[in-house]
């Protein structure tokens, strides 16, 4: 009997279980006359619509937080390339921001008006000074013979180049002290039938040389260009037949000296390559001097200062974090601060990082030449003598001036090599030419 009632009170306990269960899985009765789903139908009643929305927020929570590198370098790059930079270098006229149509005319004239001045300063210098001070005497083989090649210029006798350049070397030979540095000549290269009023007021404090009546026959008929490489070939060897000077400076007579121009070009002349130079250029064009051009050693220069300065700056973050910057010393971020620092110094102006370089001589930089522009030029040696020899071989005319040809002797005559010197050692004053058509109105671009 007790085993029987344990039985029914079990099976009881069983169909109250299986009767709650089944109640919890009953469909409602809405469902229950529907017809039955499948596939894509089927799968699409448990999907709830979803907005792009979220999916944005999540893009711009993860990648350009602060916190993000990539926000970082964002940010970075547009306040330096598009609000500092443009507000800093828009004068600056090297600089790719500066606006031409706002301040080169004013800055030309400026310029302009600044070295009419000066010229006119230098004419009253020259004519109120005292002979007593003379450079005429000059002595046998100097270690440096300075030679100003000058001509008569049609526009702009007013602003007296000759006169300015004259009155700096004046300056920068007393500066010497006792020994002198160097042997000056005046090369005046007129036929006799315009007189160079500059050289012959100059003539009772310098040595003053010019053509024979016989060799002024020599550029006649001829070409600018030929006719200028012809005034220059005579200055060389009328130097070296005078004093047989053991290096040659030849300037232009709108190319004005550097302050430091002397003790550049003793630096240089110590270092041994300049005795295996043909010649050591001291100008190059400022508008010439960016790291966006055909030169190979200038982007080798450009790149090695990018990493570097990307190096510098990264081992810098390391252990002084601004402005909660996470970038580290990884490839990615090297690379993208070398680029930065690239575009960086290419957008200012390479002209302007040149001009650190006048701390001291032993810091001006030598590179290979470039092929523009003789208004400064060192011949170490006798290579003058060689120089000349060269040109003397070859004809000059339009696209092949005397820079060109000098450029292209240099790199194709076995054993001669050529060099230029940066930064500039001397500023070109001359808005006037004394050889070619002179535009109306000057620019300094």
């Amino acid at each position: 009997m007790w085993l029987t009632r344990d039985a029914e009170v079990e099976t009881e306990a069983l169909v109250s279980i299986s009767t709650r269960r089944s109640s919890q899985w009953k469909l409602p009765v809405s469902l229950k006359d529907r017809p039955v789903q499948t596939g894509l139908a089927a799968i699409s009643l448990g999907r709830r619509p979803t907005s792009p929305m979220p999916r944005c927020k999540a893009f711009f929570t993860q990648y350009l937080r602060w916190s993000s590198t990539v926000t970082q370098a964002l940010i970075l790059s547009t306040l330096t390339f598009c609000v500092i930079l443009p507000v800093f270098c828009h004068r600056l006229l090297y600089s790719y921001f500066f606006i031409k149509s706002m301040y080169l005319d004013s800055m030309s004239d400026r310029v302009l008006q600044e070295s009419l001045k000066e010229g006119q300063e230098a004419l009253r210098f020259w004519q109120s000074a005292s002979t007593a001070s003379r450079f005429t005497d000059i002595s046998q083989h100097p270690t440096l013979l300075v030679m100003v090649v000058t001509a008569q210029r049609r526009e702009g006798r007013d602003h007296h180049y000759l006169l300015q350049v004259m009155r700096r070397l004046a300056d920068l030979l007393r500066g010497c002290g006792e020994w002198r540095c160097a042997e000056v000549l005046v090369c005046d290269v007129e036929d006799g039938t315009v007189v160079n009023e500059d050289a012959t007021l100059l003539a009772s404090h310098f040595r003053v040389i010019g053509r024979s009546p016989g060799q002024r026959r020599d550029r006649d008929g001829v070409n600018t260009f030929e006719r200028e490489k012809r005034d220059y070939v005579f200055c060389l060897r009328k130097g070296w037949e005078l004093v047989r000077p053991k290096n040659v400076v030849v300037l232009e007579d709108d190319a004005l000296p550097r302050r430091d121009f002397f003790a550049v070009i003793k630096d240089l002349l110590m270092r041994r390559f300049s005795f295996r130079s043909l010649y050591i250029k001291l100008y190059h064009p400022e508008r010439l001097q960016r790291y966006w051009n055909p030169e190979p050693y200038r982007i080798l220069e450009w790149v090695g200062l990018g990493l570097v300065a990307a190096s510098a700056l990264l081992l810098t973050v390391r252990y002084w974090k601004p402005f909660s910057f996470s970038f580290t010393l990884s490839a990615g971020h090297l690379l993208f601060f070398t680029l930065y620092f690239m575009a960086l110094v290419e957008l200012v102006g390479r002209h302007y990082l040149l001009e650190a370089r006048r701390i001291s001589p032993q810091l001006y930089a030598v590179s290979p030449a470039t092929e523009c522009c003789t208004p400064a030029m060192l011949f170490p040696g006798n290579a003058s003598l060689r120089a000349a020899e060269y040109l003397d071989g070859s004809f000059c005319v339009t696209g092949n001036a005397k820079d060109t040809v000098l450029y292209h002797l240099a790199k194709s005559v076995p054993g001669e090599h050529a060099h230029s010197v940066e930064p500039n050692l001397i500023a070109h004053i001359g808005a006037y030419s004394s050889v070619r058509h002179n535009p109306p109105r000057p620019r300094l671009l």
